[in-house]
């Protein structure tokens, strides 16, 4: 017998109409305890929306066979088990129809104006605002004081949660203006932004305490606290948008209500608007969903109400929910699917990123059959398995990732994912270096996965930028044995010359798709001084770390040999130990340079450091070392006459003088604010490697690279740290920062108290409010412009 779910409604005889009603009912409910009550979902928003549209398309086909029970008649659950007092709704708390596509919306307005008598091109004005992923919650005010909050319950009885509601800042005691009816109940919704909601995730996972699976669980469980102090400390808001029970309805139109709640001391949602018509909602919809990533908040979707009282009253309500309102729902962007296997690939740095590869499922409109892991230890955090039913997710453009395993449905011969120690592509050994959490092949150039993705980096568009070389060409070049490093590119037109213009036969390539290559590797062999560095592909090496490091040295030249000296001091220190413990050695002595709150001491022929405060941290930094075969547990520093590092219960002392020499050579750097140790150690560590080493000089012979632009000291800003937020009128972002960059200033992305200058245009908004809190130096566009010129 065929399981009834998969079976079209049209085609469901009432036996098995009957039969899934009641299962659907059970199946309903059950994760309806798991929302409302327990705060612990285990469907995902469109998985259960899915099992509502279903019972109501069977109820809609078969009026008879509705169920006493039936979802349909309710809203969330009964608080039978419930630890707070209740309270029950002088007007019930009611839930919306939802509507899933633009024609759904028509057809609610079509509705609406057949049962008011209201022409097709008659004025039918709705209210539009994000609905809030939040909890409902009610808040009575007698005579301007707030004397009762309860949730929504099962919609006719809530819980009384007043104590935990007066700990949320935003909702007021007694209401600021004018005008208030003596009986005034405000209902909306309590939510926690996404900012606050990953710091308390954080500090649960400090604690050992509960993390919370998003926002809105987050936000349900910090209110339904039987310890108030606990929902105090909790980073809560309230949106009001609607209201129960009123002495005197003040105004006439849904919007003129919300606009009270403002004036009476509420915050209200800034995108709520008034439409004229559905085409108009529909249009702020959208608005609203393209701005749905950058909100702080989770929301759904958009909720469309009839504007005018008087025509929702003749409106009134069906079931569990009012005619007059609809929530119109977002595309999915969460589902579950089967976990069918993890596949390892090497990325352009050597990191191993696990893949998830998916029963092929639909998660915010788009078919997604692989999502990411992210790292190993993500994969442990999990304790996903080959098998699990698992939840992905998907927001916008940013690559589908698996947040969670649905446990109870668990295959009984799951095992624990192994990570591989060894790199797929080349089997070169692979581990985590010191406490990151990326594991990576040591392989190198030798390793083709990463020689290939390295490539890619070099004729990327930030660095060489060589049109005509994308990643087929690369793959294409690269299994042909024609560049296998990127000084071959510049050498391509020499190798088709001496094999008798054989590119021109390849397939893909003609004439003049080969005359425009070569022409844009020639002009690429004039190269801004920084692009060259970034374009080496050096871990941690960004676009903008690389400018750092090429304002500073100036020229090729200056680099080069830095790196040289760096190289010859390490070498001296190879001959009188085993080369394993160089690279601890080195990165301890440019921590001791970067971390300013050391007691240093240096004179010549003497190193004496104040190790005692930071201990932890310092074995931790000395623990990095390439392949994992230096770990912090095996390090210990100790700071005498000489410098000495515990390995593998063996003693390592470094020659003093040399050891200082080294200290004082990457103290050049260290000093250089925005340039971490990282930075230092890996671009020192790539320079040290043989194979790497003799690409970068044949990549010099192939290049003229220029000197970097040097940048003003005699500026009003040279030397500042300059802070751009809010929309700029007369520069583009870009154009902005590279102005203030060249005259000396340092554009950062974050306000701090080591802020100079920010510069606020129009829809400022907490990067300025920091700034104000701080007393920092605040101008708009036309000030910071007038500023600069004079």
């Amino acid at each position: 017998m065929a399981d009834a779910s998969t079976i079209a409604v049209d085609s469901l005889t009432e036996g098995e109409a009957r039969r899934e009603l009641a299962r659907l009912a059970m199946e309903i409910a059950y994760h309806d305890q798991h929302y409302y009550a327990d705060d612990a979902p285990l469907l995902s928003d469109a998985a259960y929306d899915a099992l509502r549209l279903r019972n109501a398309e069977i109820e809609s086909r078969f009026p008879a066979l509705v169920r006493a029970d039936s979802p349909s008649k309710r809203v969330g659950v009964s608080l039978k088990q419930s630890k707070f007092e209740k309270v029950t709704h002088t007007r019930p708390m009611l839930s919306l129809d939802n509507a899933f596509a633009a024609v759904d919306v028509h057809e609610f307005d079509a509705r609406i104006r057949r049962f008011l008598g209201v022409a097709d091109d008659g004025v039918l004005a709705y209210t539009a605002e994000p609905k809030i992923d939040g909890l409902s919650l009610a808040l009575r005010y007698e005579h301007g004081i707030l004397v009762q909050a309860a949730t929504r319950g099962d919609g006719a009885v809530g819980e009384n949660v007043t104590a935990n509601a007066r700990t949320i800042d935003n909702i007021p005691h007694h209401l600021s203006g004018t005008g208030w009816p003596e009986v005034l109940e405000v209902r909306g919704e309590v939510y926690m932004g996404k900012a606050d909601f990953l710091a308390l995730n954080e500090r649960q996972q400090e604690k050992g305490d509960k993390v919370f699976a998003n926002p809105r669980n987050a936000a349900a469980g910090s209110l339904r606290q039987l310890d108030q102090s606990i929902t105090a400390a909790r980073p809560l808001r309230f949106f009001a948008y609607a209201w129960g029970e009123v002495s005197e309805v003040p105004s006439e139109t849904q919007m003129g209500m919300i606009e009270l709640f403002k004036y009476w001391g509420f915050d209200v949602n800034p995108l709520m608007v008034l439409c004229p018509n559905a085409d108009s909602v529909l249009l702020h919809y959208k608005k609203i969903e393209e701005q749905r990533g950058v909100l702080d908040y989770d929301i759904d979707g958009v909720v469309y109400k009839v504007d005018r009282l008087d025509y929702q009253k003749r409106l009134g309500t069906v079931a569990r929910a009012p005619r007059w309102a609809i929530a119109h729902k977002f595309p999915a962007e969460k589902a579950s699917t089967v976990l069918l296997g993890i596949d390892i690939q090497v990325g352009r740095t050597g990191a191993l990123t696990p893949v998830a590869k998916l029963q092929p499922v639909t998660v915010g409109g788009v078919v997604v059959s692989n999502a990411t892991l992210h790292n190993r230890d993500e994969i442990n955090r999990l304790d996903v398995r080959i098998g699990d039913t698992v939840i992905v997710q998907r927001a916008g453009d940013v690559i589908p990732q698996v947040v969670s395993v649905v446990q109870e449905k668990r295959p009984v011969d799951a095992e624990p994912f192994e990570f591989p120690d060894r790199c797929p592509a080349c089997g070169s050994h692979a581990a985590a270096e010191g406490s990151d959490v990326v594991v990576r092949c040591s392989g190198g150039l030798i390793c083709p996965a990463q020689c290939v993705e390295r490539l890619r980096h070099f004729v990327s568009r930030n660095a060489f930028d060589i049109e005509g070389l994308g990643q087929k060409q690369i793959e294409q070049f690269y299994e042909r044995g024609w560049v296998k490093e990127p000084a071959d590119i510049f050498k391509i037109a020499t190798r088709n010359e001496s094999e008798g213009n054989a590119l021109q036969k390849w397939e893909g390539w003609g004439e003049l798709s080969v005359s425009n290559l070569l022409k844009a590797v020639e002009d690429r062999r004039s190269i801004a001084f920084h692009r060259f560095i970034f374009g080496l592909g050096i871990p941690g090496i960004g676009q903008e770390t690389a400018k750092l490091f090429a304002r500073h040295f100036q020229t090729v030249d200056a680099f080069v040999s830095y790196l040289e000296k760096a190289q010859a001091l390490l070498d001296g220190l190879n001959k009188k130990i085993d080369a394993t413990a160089v690279s601890a050695l080195n990165y301890c002595l440019l921590t001791f340079g970067h971390l300013k709150d050391f007691e240093i001491a240096l004179t010549p022929g003497d190193l004496l450091v104040d190790v005692n405060a930071y201990p932890r941290l310092i074995a931790a930094r000395a623990g990095r070392m390439r392949a994992g075969t230096l770990k912090a547990e095996n390090v210990k520093i100790t700071h005498l006459e000489t410098v000495e590092v515990l390995l593998h219960e063996k003693d390592f002392s470094f020659p003093q003088q040399i050891a200082f020499e080294l200290f004082c050579h990457n103290q050049e750097l260290t000093d250089l604010d925005g340039i971490g140790v990282d930075a230092i150690v890996n671009i020192e560590d790539f320079f040290f490697e043989q194979q790497n080493r003799s690409a970068f000089y044949a990549l010099l012979d192939e290049l003229n690279i220029e000197p970097a632009e040097k940048q003003a000291d005699d500026s009003p800003v040279s030397g500042k740290t300059i802070v751009f937020t809010g929309s700029l009128v007369e520069l583009t972002r870009a154009e902005a920062k590279s102005g203030a960059e060249a005259l000396g200033a340092k554009v950062a992305g974050s306000v701090s108290a080591k802020t100079d200058i920010v510069v606020a245009g129009p829809g400022a908004g907490s990067k300025l409010k920091k700034a104000e809190s701080l007393g920092l130096k605040v101008m708009t566009e036309e000030e910071w412009l007038a500023f600069i010129r004079e």
